[in-house]
Order: structure tokens, then C-alpha cells, then sequence
């Protein structure tokens, strides 16, 4: 085996970023995804982007992140004859995964159930916003909702202004992955007792999970998080954690250090007098006001150099594209690209998980709408005649460029 996952075959229904997400991450060690998009229109996400551009004139940028490495076969979903496809395919699949809401799938003939009756083994995983039954099962689980029902947008910004979602999203990528967790899991209990099963993954569940700390805090301590105005990294911390300016317009984060040691890289041991803990904690705003004022005259990199030097826990602030050719970055090779037959050479950020015997690898471009429909259903021993009386009745749409 190459490939950790290979011989892994998924029928992926997921849409937008949950599921493809997870998916991608499963083709990437090796699974060979099938990606099930609507006949003509495909994934949502096709539809949507960033900055109202598209890569290479046509291509949404959300998509192309979270879909390499599949092949796209595009279907009539209401066809009952694609449903007796679908459900041949399943007899040799391992893993289902879909995130469309609660019962949709299911209404369809397209439900855990139903895949189980042909292929006991299967492993069926379903992601929503918010589990798949309770007085919340119909509302819309988008991103950032679930962020401010978390509590986590409550957590972030400064007190004297609006809170501050993530600027990305957090929920559905922490949802993306809870099903690899869940589906490797199920992969493994199923190689030892034979047996599938199905896997619920919702993302409110998910971010709770994941602020787990701020909530062992807030239960058990009697205090409730309340955000400093001075915007100190997080609101249950004392100064000096969080974000300084510096004198040529940059800033730098400053996160655990001893206080008096700060101080004296700053050149400002009079701020010493507050080096206690519930000071800190109590005055944070002070602090930070006071320690802004002394970053300010410094330039990024001479303060970076210095808070270093002392050990001080420290970065530089950077955006997405100074991020990018980050010397630790590079040195990471954390930035790649691929070829698209439309999108030309689209930069993309390589898998982040290394492995010596099985590495993962980018073999595919994010597929066109439908791109291997023909090779797919030829894999599971439909004639060319078959194939294209699908084309031509409309139950499968194929966008070959």
C-alpha cells in the first residue's frame, strides 16, 4: 500500500464545507471519493466565492479548497433508475457521507438504512448543524450561527464594541473533522467485529466540544467571560496576553511570559508595580494600555527579536498572504498548487499531516461537474449504451471541458 486509506471507497453527497472538507482529507491519505453532486449544478459551493472573483474567470475558490482528489459523477438524485445505481455502487462501498439536513437524504431513498439493506457493512456518516432531531432540527446550520450559539463570538472582540466572529469557519471545519475522527474510528471497529454503523455529526455538538475549557471554567467557577475593551487575546486571561501595536504599523501577539521579564525587555520596569496575578487579571486594561504604549516604539522585527531573545511567548501578526511565505511556512512546503483545466495553477495549502510510510499527496484537481461520470459508472459495469441513455434522459450531466 502507497496509501494509507487506499482501497477506501467513499460515496460522497456532502456539500459546501463540512463534508467535502472531511472527504478531502480522506483523499488525500488515499480514499477514493466519489463525489455525488447534482446532475447540472453540482455542489453549491460552485456558486460561491470570495471577493465576488473567480479563479480563472470561472471557478469558485471555495470549492477548489475543499475538493481535490475526488471524481465528481453528477446525478439525478429523484431518478429511480439512479437510485438503483447508486445503490449497486454502494454494495462495494465502505463509507457514506452527507450533510444535507436531517431527513432530506432519507425522504430520498438515500438514508442509512436504506444503504444498510445492501451493504451491512457500510459505514453511514451524516453531518447537520445540530444533530438530527430537538427543537433546532429545522433551522439552518450555518457556520457562523453555530459560532454565536456556542458562545464563541461572545468570547471574541472588545467589550466596548459588537462581539467578532472567526474569520473563517471554524464550526464547519471542526465539524469536517469530528467525521474523519468518527468514520477512521468506525473503519477500525469495523476491521476488528466485521460490523458498520452509522455516525451523527452535528456542528453545534462539535464547537462546544471544542470550547470545552471555557465552559469547565464558566460551570465550575461561578464567573462568566466578559471581553476587556482593551481586546486582551481572551477574556478569561490577564495582561499582557494579546495583540500590541508596533511603530511601523505592525503588531505583534504576546501571549505567556513572566511580566517583570517583559517589563524589562521593554525598557519600562516601572510597569513591574503590577506584576501579581489578580492585578493583572484586574486591571488588564490598564496593563495592556500601558504595555501598547511601550511596544509602539519599537519596529516589528526589532521587538520580535528581542521578546525572543528573553524567551517571551511571541509572534508576528500576519495576514493570509504575508502568511504564506512565512520562512517556517515554506520550510513546512505548506503551499502547493495544482493544475485545473479552468482554474490554470491554483495555489492551495498542502495537507498538514505528515506520515513517513503513507504520505498524502494531491493527485486530483477539484473536478468539473460531473467530470468522471462516464469512467464511474463504467467501473461498475454499466455499457456505453446505459451510460448515455442517462445522458441524454438528463439523470447525469457531464462537464468534461
Amino acid at each position: 500500500m502507497n496509501k494509507a486509506l487506499e482501497g477506501v471507497r467513499i460515496l460522497d453527497f456532502s456539500h459546501l464545507l463540512q463534508g467535502p472538507f472531511a472527504t478531502q482529507l480522506l483523499g488525500d491519505m488515499g480514499a477514493d471519493v466519489i463525489k455525488i453532486e447534482r446532475a447540472g449544478v453540482g455542489d453549491m459551493f460552485r456558486g460561491m466565492t470570495f471577493f465576488a472573483k473567480w479563479v480563472g474567470g470561472s471557478e469558485s475558490p471555495n470549492f477548489l479548497a475543499w475538493n481535490r482528489n475526488k471524481r465528481s459523477i453528477a446525478l439525478n438524485l429523484k431518478s429511480r433508475k439512479v437510485h438503483a445505481i447508486i445503490m449497486e455502487m454502494a454494495r462495494s462501498a465502505d463509507v457514506v457521507v452527507q450533510n444535507f439536513r436531517p431527513g432530506v437524504l432519507a425522504k430520498l431513498g438515500y438514508g442509512y438504512e436504506d444503504f444498510k439493506a445492501v451493504n451491512p457493512r457500510i459505514i453511514y456518516c451524516s453531518g447537520s448543524g445540530y444533530g438530527e432531531e430537538g427543537p433546532y432540527v429545522e433551522r439552518p446550520g450555518q457556520d457562523m450561527l453555530i459560532q454565536g450559539l456556542a458562545g464563541l463570538i461572545a468570547n471574541t472582540g472588545r467589550g466596548d464594541q459588537a462581539p467578532v466572529p472567526a474569520g473563517a469557519g471554524l464550526a464547519d471545519q471542526i465539524g469536517a473533522m469530528n467525521m474523519v475522527y468518527g468514520i477512521l474510528s468506525a473503519l477500525y471497529y469495523r476491521e476488528k467485529t466485521g460490523k458498520g454503523q452509522k455516525i451523527e455529526v452535528n456542528l453545534l455538538a462539535g464547537l462546544l466540544a471544542h470550547l470545552n475549557q471555557e465552559y469547565v471554567a464558566v460551570l465550575n467557577l461561578g464567573e462568566d467571560f466578559v471581553r476587556p475593551n482593551s481586546g486582551i487575546g481572551h477574556p478569561g486571561m490577564q495582561a499582557p496576553f494579546g495583540i500590541y501595536e508596533t511603530k511601523d504599523g505592525g503588531y505583534v501577539s504576546i501571549a505567556m511570559s513572566p511580566f517583570k521579564t517583559l517589563c524589562e525587555v521593554l525598557g519600562a520596569p516601572q510597569l513591574a508595580v503590577y506584576d501579581d496575578l489578580k492585578t493583572l487579571f484586574d486591571k488588564r486594561d490598564e496593563v495592556f494600555d500601558k504595555v501598547n504604549a511601550e511596544t509602539k516604539k519599537f519596529a516589528t522585527q526589532d521587538l520580535l527579536a528581542r521578546l525572543l531573545k528573553a524567551d517571551i511567548w511571541c509572534a508576528e501578526v500576519k495576514d493570509i498572504r504575508r502568511a504564506a511565505e512565512d520562512p517556517q511556512v515554506t520550510h513546512m512546503g505548506m503551499i502547493t498548487s495544482y493544475d485545473h483545466p479552468r482554474g490554470g495553477k491554483v495555489r492551495v495549502v498542502a495537507p498538514a499531516v505528515k506520515m513517513s510510510e503513507t504520505p498524502a499527496t494531491i493527485e486530483r484537481p477539484a473536478p468539473l461537474v460531473g467530470q468522471h461520470g462516464r469512467e464511474i459508472l463504467a467501473e461498475f459495469g454499466l455499457s456505453r449504451e446505459e451510460i448515455a441513455a442517462l445522458e441524454a434522459s438528463g439523470d447525469m450531466t457531464v462537464d468534461a471541458a
